[in-house]
């Protein structure tokens, strides 16, 4: 019984979780499956065990995917860990995921203020603060904007999308950059890059994923739904449900948040204008 291997769909319901879900564990460092020599993902029991405990810590416990590194951290190999850490401590790395921590930290030092201060302006955790420095992972998507807009800038600027001269932009069918990914199950991938007057995005939400939490800025915004479903709330208790197909407009200044209530993934295409986010 052992010996007993199953396929990523397999895996993926035995945890009630999509398979989208643990490609994205996958390149989060919760999760690394057997792979068989034509890069087919594989799952022992062992594994399903593992991926079964990372849904309850991220349902049950509300945790994020640093939080939950952190619980799964001894049952990684030793050897394995240290190499992780090396590649997250090393500030030449250049790599996407890294880069915003990187930048977020490059940001508070310019400005002459510490973990605590940050912490206590934003109400994000000095423990959050330094690990998202570090990682890149453990702030929600609300929390980021907090921390970028106390710091004078944009999630946009932090993730690399405002560069460039604006003007025009050509982005071919399924090549579109995308967002380092720091919160969990949000996919944000670029329509339009340079310093434009609209943030234009798409959208990918894995089951479950949300922004953690209401936020606001500047200007207006504009949403339509490719596929599945999402429920937004604005000002707290005004609440929209949007499913394939259907489009949103609505002030920035609105305090709003979100979420994806279908079973699978959600698409949708999201404008800010100007870009404030």
């Amino acid at each position: 019984m052992d010996d007993v291997r199953f396929k990523i769909a397999e895996a993926a319901r035995m945890a009630g979780v999509s398979a989208s879900t643990l490609r994205l564990w996958e390149t989060q460092e919760l999760i690394q499956p057997i792979r068989t020599p034509s890069g087919q993902r594989l799952y022992d029991l062992a594994l399903v065990e593992r991926l079964k405990t990372i849904a309850w810590l991220r349902s049950e416990k509300g945790l994020n995917p640093a939080a939950i590194r952190e619980s799964l951290r001894e049952e990684a190999p030793p050897a394995v860990e240290a190499e992780i850490a090396e590649i997250l401590e090393d500030d030449d790395t250049e790599t996407s995921e890294i880069a915003v921590g990187q930048k977020v930290r490059r940001l508070r030092r310019d400005a002459g203020k510490t973990l605590e201060t940050v912490a206590q302006a934003t109400g994000v955790s000095v423990s959050q603060l330094s690990t998202f420095e570090r990682t890149s992972y453990g702030l929600s998507f609300t929390a980021l904007h907090t921390v970028a807009s106390y710091l004078g800038t944009t999630v946009a600027n932090l993730s690399g999308q405002e560069q460039g001269d604006g003007g025009e932009s050509l982005i071919r069918d399924g090549k579109w950059p995308t967002w380092p990914t720091t919160s969990s199950g949000v996919t944000i991938q670029v329509l339009a890059e340079g310093r434009n007057q609209m943030e234009c995005n798409r959208f990918q939400l894995a089951p479950g994923a949300s922004s953690e939490g209401a936020y606001q800025h500047e200007g207006e915004e504009f949403m339509h739904v490719l596929s599945g479903s999402l429920e937004i709330i604005l000002d707290g208790d005004r609440f929209f449900e949007l499913n394939a197909g259907d489009s949103f407009y609505f002030e920035s200044r609105r305090p709003h948040s979100w979420h994806n209530t279908s079973d699978g993934e959600t698409v949708l295409i999201w404008i800010n204008t100007p870009a404030t986010f």
